[in-house]
């Protein structure tokens, strides 16, 4: 009994074809993805050996990440969801196609590296607010968290395997092979969203249009809670997200190389993979905001400790539980938006959501490289995850309506249903 309470609740698998086949097709997706997020960054560094090139990449990202978030939540509240997913991946893919015929040149540009990397950061956006918006149709409510939990386990699983692959690739083949992989994945991912049913949005959807993605904003307008999660992880991933250092670190401060940094960017995979097979408690927790604040501030604190040292199985360890509290922290904040938001509008809220979570990191990424080019890599870590404590202080007192925030109320309206 013990055992079945702690680790993942694969009921949502079991019960939902629907939701399996989407799940199960992101398992490549995602995999391949995660080989490219090692890839692009070691690439650059190699040219350039600037780690505020490599932080640069996120710049690039940002308004097509952002642009892509927003647009794809308003088309993804107007047309059928499926079909919009089968479109992104296809171009996703062909981004991908792209990296690796750079990669195969005899002396790669610097620039396709940034401008396909916007290109499919934007396509990337709009996947994830459709998918986001679709999920919470596939699955009975009080199966929410458990079905956000697997979902954690499914990126994770990417984030643990996808680098820790790319470091082997790059090492062994090169950087273009390590690009194939990821077109052969999006072929994979495309097979199985096939196979889905229509995924219209419920009450047939919306016009598509500005007024449409203001619509979505306004609703978030004076909702403190929906506010709060966005502001709590802005807070944790642009204070406390080192990755753009971790090509820095894996080759000077920890003399490693290619399979060095590989493993640094999958150790926060793996510590949230752990922490999403163990998720089996989380259908159980009522205070979830609280909860929220209590993972994203022992992720700054995991942060601020790796900066700290030296030695690389500690910095993997502490690397790990900042991972570990991160997938706590996103599966929460998830569950939380989709209680709240009505279908109608979810796929413009997950849009907003979709721009936080994936606009954030590269945000963090330039944060990073401009700070670690002032003062070091090692300062730039363990003074951002010091300022991602100070955020969740903050958060925890400018905005109570997340802390105080309970599940109570929806499992009482279902009860009088």
């Amino acid at each position: 009994m013990r055992a079945r309470r702690l680790l993942v609740d694969v009921a949502p698998l079991r019960e939902s074809p629907q939701f399996r086949r989407l799940w199960s097709g992101y398992v490549a997706s995602v995999l391949g993805s995660q080989v490219t997020v090692v890839a692009v960054p070691y690439q650059v560094f190699r040219l350039t050996h600037s780690s505020l090139d490599v932080g640069l990449i996120g710049l690039a990202q940002i308004a097509p990440v952002l642009g892509g978030a927003l647009v794809g939540g308003s088309v993804a509240d107007a047309i059928d969801r499926r079909r919009l997913l089968l479109v992104t991946q296809a171009l996703l893919g062909m981004c991908s196609l792209g990296l690796f015929w750079n990669a195969s040149l005899a002396q790669p540009r610097l620039w396709p590296l940034y401008v396909l990397s916007a290109i499919g950061g934007g396509f990337s956006s709009v996947d994830s607010s459709t998918r986001a918006a679709v999920v919470a149709n596939l699955v009975e409510r009080r199966q929410l968290p458990s079905a956000n939990a697997l979902w954690q386990l499914l990126f994770q699983l990417g984030s643990v395997a996808g680098p820790a692959l790319a470091g082997v690739l790059v090492a062994q083949v090169g950087v273009a092979s390590t690009y194939a992989v990821d077109v052969g994945t999006s072929l994979v991912a495309l097979a199985f969203v096939a196979r889905l049913q229509p995924l219209p949005p419920l009450g047939g959807g919306t016009r598509f249009g500005w007024q449409s993605m203001k619509e979505g904003l306004r609703f978030l307008g004076g909702r403190q809670l929906l506010q709060a999660t966005f502001v709590i992880d802005l807070n944790a991933m642009i204070l406390g997200m080192p990755r753009a250092l971790f090509p820095a670190l894996g080759i000077l401060r920890f003399h490693g190389g290619a399979r060095t940094v590989g493993l640094l960017y999958a150790a926060p995979g793996t510590g949230a993979f752990i922490g999403a097979m163990l998720t089996g408690w989380v259908s159980a927790v009522r205070r979830q905001g609280r909860a929220v604040l209590i993972a994203v501030a022992l992720w700054g604190l995991a942060i601020a400790a790796f900066g700290v040292v030296s030695w690389l199985a500690a910095g993997l360890v502490l690397l790990g539980v900042a991972g570990a509290a991160d997938v706590i922290s996103a599966v929460f904040r998830g569950t939380i938006l989709q209680n709240e938001a009505p279908d109608a509008l979810r796929g413009r809220v997950s849009s907003i959501h979709t721009a936080v979570v994936t606009g954030g990191p590269r945000l963090g990424d330039v944060e990073s490289g401009a700070v670690a080019s002032a003062v070091g890599a090692p300062t730039a870590v363990i003074s951002g995850g010091l300022g991602c404590l100070a955020g969740v202080a903050l958060v925890w007192w400018l905005m109570p309506s997340l802390a105080a925030y309970r599940t109570d109320r929806h499992e009482a309206a279902e009860g009088d249903g």
